[in-house]
C-alpha cells in the first residue's frame, strides 16, 4: 500500500477513532515533510491534466438544461419545469464558472415567484441559495423571510438561517439555528457544524465534523466530494501538508473534472515544495478550462513566489479586469482589497469596495478589511477606532491578523502586532508568499 493510500484509509475511520487518526496523520505529515522531498510529483500533473475530462459532466448538465427547457410550456406559466431548469443554470455555472448562468437563473426565479403571487417558496428559496453564491447575504436574507412567511419545512428554514446569519456575523443566531437541526447522523448538520467550529479555531473539531459529513454522504458522490474537498482546505490551514495533498487526490479519483481540488495541489506544490512553475502550470490549465477569476489570482502568488514584480502586475491585472466587473458584485472584494492596498496600489478604491463590503455584512473580518484600507489611506485615527469597536477580541483568520498586526505596528503597539503576526504566520496557506515572507521578517 502506498503512503497516499495509508493516510486515505486512516483517515477516513469511523467516528469513534477519529481523533486517533488526526494524531496518526499529524505524525506521518512530520515524518514525510522531514525528508525535504517534494509532495506534488511533475510527472503525476502531467498525468492528471492529460486525463482531466469534464465532458461527461457538462454533457450531462447540458442534456438536464435541454430536457427542461423544452418541456417548458408556451405560454406559461409552468412552475415546475421553469424552476428545474432555473436550478439547473447553477449546477452549470458549479462547472463552468460562468456567472452568467446565475444572472439568468436569478431572472427566471423573480419572474417565476412574481407570476405565481408570491404564493410559492420554492422560487424564493432557490434565490436564496443564488444569493449566497453571490455573497448577498442581506438579499439572501430577504428571501428567506418572504419564503418563511409562505411556508418552509423547520429542517430547510433552520439549515439555511444558519447559512446567512454565519456569514452575516450573527453567530448566536446562527448557533442557535444549527442547534435546532442537530442529529449526528445528518450530512447538513456536521457540514454547518464543521464551519462553526472553525469560526471559534477549533480546527481538529472542525475537520471532525467534515470528515463525519463525508461518511453520512451515501451513495451521492457529488455530495461525498464537496465535503472531502473542504475537509482538504481545512487540513491544509491546519498545515496537515500530506493529507490535505491526498483528500486533494481522493476527489479528483472520484471525479477527475475537480478543478477546486487541482488548485489545492497547485498551493501545495508553490507553498510547500517551491515548485512555482509546477504552480503555474496547474493554475493555468484550471483557468483554460473555467470562466472563474479563482485561478486568475493563484497565479499572482506564483509571481509573488519568484518574485517578479512586472508578472505580479501583470496577474493582478488580469484578476482585476475579470473580477471587478459589475457582474460579480460582491463576490470578490476580499481579494481586491488586498491587489488594491499592495500590487495595485489603489487605497482609495479598496477602502471604497470595504465600505460597500461592509453595508453587505459587518463581521470582524469585513470591518478588519476596513481598518485597513482607512490605515492605507492615512487615516489612522479612523482604523483604530474601527478596531477598538468592532474588531479587538473577535476571532480573524490569517489575512485578517496580518492587516491588523501592520495596523498595531504602525501605532508603536509591538507587543499586540506581534501577537497578530505569529496567528497569522500559523496558516501560511491561508497566505500569499508576499506576506508570508514579510511576516519571517516581521516575527521577533
Amino acid at each position: 500500500m502506498n503512503l497516499s493510500s495509508l493516510i486515505y484509509r486512516i483517515y477516513m475511520v469511523n467516528t469513534k477513532m477519529k481523533k486517533i487518526g488526526i494524531v496518526f496523520i499529524v505524525f506521518i505529515s512530520f515524518t514525510a515533510c522531514s525528508n525535504k522531498q517534494p509532495i506534488v510529483s511533475a510527472v503525476f500533473v502531467d498525468s492528471l491534466l492529460l486525463h482531466y475530462n469534464n465532458t461527461t459532466a457538462i454533457n450531462r448538465v447540458e442534456a438536464e438544461l435541454s430536457f427542461w427547457k423544452n418541456r417548458i410550456q408556451v405560454p406559461g406559466p409552468d412552475f415546475v419545469n421553469q424552476l428545474k431548469y432555473a436550478n439547473q443554470l447553477i449546477s452549470r455555472f458549479h462547472l463552468t464558472g460562468n456567472v452568467n448562468d446565475i444572472k439568468l437563473s436569478d431572472s427566471l426565479l423573480f419572474k417565476l415567484a412574481t407570476t405565481y403571487n408570491n404564493k410559492e417558496s420554492a422560487p424564493y428559496m432557490a434565490l436564496v441559495r443564488n444569493a449566497i453564491l453571490q455573497h448577498q447575504f442581506k438579499q439572501a436574507d430577504s428571501m428567506l423571510q418572504i419564503a418563511s412567511l409562505i411556508g418552509v419545512k423547520p429542517y430547510e428554514l433552520n439549515a439555511t438561517t444558519f447559512d446567512i446569519q454565519f456569514e452575516l456575523g450573527n453567530i448566536t443566531i446562527a448557533t442557535e439555528s444549527l442547534q435546532k437541526i442537530a442529529k449526528d447522523n445528518d450530512y447538513g448538520y456536521q457540514f454547518r457544524k464543521s464551519k462553526l467550529k472553525h469560526y471559534h479555531g477549533e480546527i481538529d473539531s472542525s475537520i471532525n465534523a467534515m470528515l463525519a459529513a463525508a461518511n453520512l454522504s451515501g451513495n451521492n458522490e457529488g455530495l461525498k466530494n464537496i465535503a472531502l474537498s473542504n475537509m482538504a482546505d481545512l487540513s491544509l490551514h491546519a498545515g496537515l501538508v500530506d493529507h490535505a495533498y491526498n483528500t486533494y487526490l481522493a476527489c479528483i479519483k472520484t471525479d477527475v473534472a475537480d478543478l477546486h481540488s487541482l488548485m489545492g495541489i497547485g498551493k501545495i506544490a508553490l507553498l510547500n515544495d517551491q515548485q512555482d512553475s509546477l504552480a503555474e502550470k496547474i493554475f493555468q490549465f484550471v483557468a483554460s478550462k473555467t470562466n472563474s477569476p479563482d485561478p486568475l489570482y493563484q497565479l499572482i502568488s506564483v509571481a509573488e513566489q519568484r518574485p517578479n514584480k512586472q508578472l505580479q502586475f501583470e496577474y493582478a491585472t488580469n484578476f482585476e479586469k475579470k473580477a471587478g466587473a459589475p457582474i460579480y458584485g460582491n463576490m470578490y472584494n476580499k481579494y481586491l482589497i488586498y491587489l488594491y492596498t499592495g500590487i495595485l496600489n489603489n487605497p482609495k478604491k479598496a477602502k471604497a469596495i470595504a465600505q460597500k463590503e461592509l453595508t453587505n455584512r459587518s463581521t470582524p473580518q469585513t470591518n478588519a478589511w476596513y481598518a485597513f484600507t482607512l490605515f492605507a489611506n492615512d487615516q489612522n485615527e479612523e482604523a483604530m477606532s474601527v478596531y477598538k469597536n468592532h474588531i479587538a477580541g473577535k476571532p480573524l483568520e490569517a489575512l485578517e491578523q496580518y492587516y491588523m498586526g501592520k495596523l498595531m505596528l504602525a501605532n508603536k503597539q509591538q507587543y499586540n502586532a506581534q501577537q497578530f503576526f505569529k496567528e497569522a504566520a500559523k496558516n501560511e496557506f491561508d497566505l500569499s508568499p508576499a506576506i508570508n515572507n514579510e511576516l519571517k521578517q516581521l516575527i521577533k
